[in-house]
């Protein structure tokens, strides 16, 4: 049975309903499938499996401060090691997600889509009911499939602390 959380986070002034548990360091990171454009279906933690995996939960990538986590999180990218992967997902559709990254030169970040049936958002506890969209969060997964980085931010026009998110990464390397 799927946990229905009212009390968690707001949207506005009001209480927003997640669908999910939250996810906590130390336990073995959910799998989950996602989309990308052409509808193929991707796990990422198995597409990336023995490295570092940065996931990277945004709303949509329309909204300014996605459109910037986004952008950071792929300049990031491009100085870390091949061990490190980031991920940046949301619900929007893949082929809005292709033209978005196409017009923002995002390369570095793979970017799938949480749309068709909010796996990643109910495993991960993230999934906003009210809108069907994703609470902005990051979770960092070591190469043994553990969480070993857990934020949540506290509002959807918060930016996580991203030099933080990066060290965080590279001490999940060893």
């Amino acid at each position: 049975m799927t946990t229905i959380r009212n009390d968690v986070f707001k949207l506005g002034d009001a209480f927003a309903t997640l669908i999910g548990d939250e996810v906590q360091v130390g336990q073995a990171a959910p799998e989950f499938t996602s989309v990308v454009p052409g509808w193929a279906s991707v796990n990422p933690l198995q597409e990336s499996k023995g490295k570092v995996i940065i996931l990277s939960a945004v709303p949509s990538l329309d909204t300014d401060v996605c459109d910037r986590e986004t952008r950071r999180f792929n300049e990031e990218a491009a100085k870390l090691s091949d061990d490190i992967v980031i991920y940046t997902i949301s619900t929007d559709f893949p082929m809005a997600q292709k033209r978005w990254c196409g017009a923002a030169g995002v390369d570095k970040v793979k970017v799938v889509s949480d749309v068709l049936d909010g796996e990643f958002g109910i495993k991960y506890g993230i999934l906003i009911k009210e809108r069907r969209y994703l609470r902005r969060s990051v979770f960092i997964v070591g190469r043994d499939g553990k969480l070993t980085y857990v934020n949540y931010l506290p509002t959807l026009g918060n930016e996580p602390d991203y030099n933080e998110v990066i060290e965080a990464a590279k001490k999940a390397l060893g």
